[in-house]
């Protein structure tokens, strides 16, 4: 066809493949905060070490702000605004996209701020990695490693990458609108992030069971 060899295109005949899509496995909340607290509290002790502190804060950040674990990796001090009452984070995402997000959890916030005020850091990578001496940014690689080691000191089985499906889904369950939710999760098409409505739906199936459940008992 390419080339005018080809009165018709064989393809023509030929069906459209439809992929079924899976949907996200988003962690519970529960667990979620138990893998968090075995690096270390919210208002950790004077003792605590820095690396500890940074891996709080950067897993915390995956799962506060909905980022992807490689977006969070190599964020800048110069993309986070921490202006009081107005803090935000700017985001660089696949396909050169940049979205800022609101930084609204102010526990968050402090522990954030608690950790740069500790590191020292005045411009450069937020998350360094403490091995290298170079001061460049933690690798998706170490991040997830440091992670699967938390999950297991925890005993809890989560993905790095279920944060992110846990902040949507919270998100979803709290009525917040589907635009709203692309464009925190920098979402090309509303197409992917409908996915999270459908396991929305999920979860109201498994209360409504737990309901009826509690009604047959009586």
């Amino acid at each position: 066809m390419r080339h005018d060899l080809l009165d018709a295109n064989p393809m023509d005949k030929i069906d459209t493949i439809k992929v079924a899509k899976n949907l996200p496995r988003p962690a519970a909340t529960v667990d979620v905060t138990k893998v968090l607290n075995s690096i270390c509290s919210r208002r950790p002790r004077k003792d605590v070490p820095l690396d500890r502190l940074r891996d709080r804060v950067l897993f915390e950040t995956i799962y506060v702000c909905g980022t992807r674990a490689a977006e969070a990796c190599v964020l800048d001090l110069d993309d986070f605004d921490l202006r009081q009452d107005d803090e935000h984070v700017r985001i660089y995402g696949k396909g050169g996209t940049v979205r800022t997000v609101l930084l609204d959890d102010h526990g968050y916030v402090a522990l954030l701020k608690l950790y740069l005020s500790r590191a020292g850091y005045r411009f450069g990578p937020v998350f360094r990695a403490s091995i290298n001496g170079t001061g460049g940014p933690l690798s998706y690689d170490a991040a997830h490693h440091r992670w699967q080691g938390y999950c297991e000191a925890a005993e809890v089985d989560i993905e790095i990458h279920q944060l992110r499906h846990a902040h949507a889904t919270e998100l979803i369950n709290a009525d917040v609108s589907i635009e709203v939710v692309r464009r925190r999760l920098g979402h090309a098409s509303t197409e992917t992030t409908q996915l999270y409505t459908l396991l929305a739906d999920d979860v109201a199936d498994t209360e409504i069971r737990a309901a009826r459940r509690r009604r047959d008992r009586r």
